[in-house]
C-alpha cells in the first residue's frame, strides 16, 4: 500500500490559546513571521538568550511578549502550543520532552519526529484560507503549491464567500435541503471554470 498523509488539519482561533516560541535566531523569526502573517491577533510569547533585532521589530509590531532568558520548563506554565527553534539540539529535546510531559502540542523545528503538528503552507484571501502539508517531507513542495493556489485563487474570491453566506441565511428548509441548494448554486462555479477552459 502506498503512503499516504494521516494528518488531520484544522484551524486554530490563535488569539485565544498561548503560544510559546522558544529561540530568537533566524529560525525563530521564521516561525513568529509565518506565524502572525496567518494569524495577527495571535497571543506569543518568546524566550531567548538573544534577539534577532528583525525579531524585536516583528514583536512590538505584534505586541509579542519578550522574554530574555535561558529556557526552564517552567516558561511552559499556561501555555497550550509550543515552538522550539533553537540552534541546540538537546535545548530542543528537552523542550519536546517537557511539553509532552505537560500534555502541550509541540513543533520542533527543522526535526520531524519531534512534532505533534507542522507548520504547512498557507494561501489567504479573505475569508479564504487553504492549508498545505507534505507530511513534512517537503517544504519547499509546499512552497510551491503555495504559490500556485495564491496565483489561481481570484482576489476577489470573497465577495463570493460573502454572497453564499448571505445567500445562506435567506434558504428556507432543513439542513439537508439548504446543503443541496448550496450545492445546486456552487457546482456552476466548476462547470463556468471547466467551460472557459476548453
Amino acid at each position: 500500500m502506498n503512503e499516504r498523509n494521516n494528518l488531520y488539519p484544522i484551524f486554530i482561533k490563535m488569539h485565544s490559546i498561548n503560544t510559546l516560541i522558544i529561540g530568537g535566531g533566524y529560525v525563530a523569526l521564521e516561525k513568529l513571521t509565518f506565524l502572525l502573517k496567518s494569524s495577527p491577533n495571535a497571543k506569543v510569547t518568546m524566550v531567548a538568550n538573544f534577539f534577532r533585532p528583525d525579531v524585536i521589530t516583528l514583536a512590538k509590531q505584534f505586541d509579542v511578549k519578550l522574554v530574555k532568558m535561558s529556557y526552564h520548563d517552567s516558561f511552559l506554565l499556561d501555555q497550550d502550543l509550543v515552538i522550539a527553534a533553537t540552534d541546540k539540539p538537546e535545548v530542543n529535546q528537552q523542550i519536546y520532552n517537557d511539553a509532552k510531559a505537560n500534555h502541550i502540542l509541540v513543533n520542533v523545528a527543522d526535526t520531524p519526529e519531534l512534532c505533534d503538528f507542522y507548520l504547512g503552507g498557507i494561501v489567504t484571501k479573505g475569508h479564504v484560507k487553504v492549508a498545505i502539508s507534505t507530511n513534512g517531507k517537503s517544504p519547499t513542495t509546499a512552497k510551491r503549491l503555495r504559490q500556485f493556489f495564491e496565483d489561481v485563487i481570484p482576489e476577489n474570491i470573497d465577495d463570493l464567500v460573502q454572497n453564499l453566506n448571505r445567500f445562506r441565511k435567506t434558504i428556507k428548509g432543513d439542513f439537508e435541503h439548504k446543503v443541496q441548494t448550496l450545492n445546486n448554486v456552487t457546482k456552476t462555479l466548476i462547470s463556468d471554470k471547466n467551460r472557459y477552459n476548453d
